[in-house]
């Protein structure tokens, strides 16, 4: 099985001395955790020109496959529905008075290239609602999680020469991912916490047993008697 590096036992890995960084790739990716379909294309080099576009296709795309959506009837209840991912926020986007139907929540990077107006507003006319994560809050997005996924899969035990080979391999790794994809969920300590809280179990003698409320325990013959003693000064 294919590992992140070759080397020598006890020896540091090292480039081989016929290495020339013939520049380097990038994987533009969308995911959708739900179904874990990825849509991903390798580029050498993401600037708006290229991020863009694809982007703005691939989400037409994906807008295309969900239901027809219904025409707004009530302009404030639309509205309203637009507010609630913006509730809570520091700095929330300014809304554009008339919207269409909220159909697609976007996830991604507070980056500048994310914030350009054109681009933000032809979300809000697709019924795209675009949401941040915070600064250095990057983990928050599960697309972090499948590129590096993808990449461990692709570039693991490889030595791959060209950017086009690094994309070439990249890609094909994302075909093969798409032909049995994983579907993701939100988890973490604080989701565990907040799990455990509302099931209120307590786990048994380390087994996977719980019950609903702790069991009371009988107290040791050294409690009860020190529960008997007094002490006096």
């Amino acid at each position: 099985m294919p590992g992140q590096s070759w080397a020598a036992q006890g020896q540091a890995q090292r480039q081989p001395h016929e290495y020339v960084r013939n520049g380097t790739a990038k994987l533009l990716t969308l995911f959708c955790p739900g179904s874990g379909e990825l849509r991903a294309k390798g580029v050498t080099a993401a600037p708006n020109v290229v991020l863009h576009p694809w982007l703005q296709q691939e989400l037409t795309a994906v807008l295309d496959q969900l239901p027809a959506a219904p025409p707004v009837t009530d302009t404030a209840s639309n509205h309203g529905a637009w507010e609630t991912w913006q509730r809570g926020l520091k700095i929330s986007i300014t809304l554009p008075a008339i919207l269409p139907q909220l159909r697609l929540l976007l996830v991604w990077d507070n980056l500048k290239g994310h914030l350009t107006p054109t681009l933000v507003l032809w979300l809000f006319s697709h019924g795209v609602m675009p949401l941040y994560t915070p600064l250095s809050g990057s983990w928050l997005n599960m697309a972090e999680s499948i590129q590096r996924i993808i990449g461990r899969r692709a570039l693991a035990g490889q030595y791959l020469q060209t950017a086009q080979q690094i994309i070439d391999t990249l890609e094909a790794t994302v075909r093969g991912w798409n032909k049995d994809p994983t579907p993701f969920h939100w988890g973490g300590k604080r989701q565990a916490r907040r799990l455990r809280s509302r099931q209120r179990q307590h786990a048994l003698a380390g087994s996977g047993a719980c019950t609903r409320r702790p069991l009371r325990r009988r107290p040791s013959a050294l409690q009860k008697l020190l529960s008997g003693c007094q002490l006096t000064h």
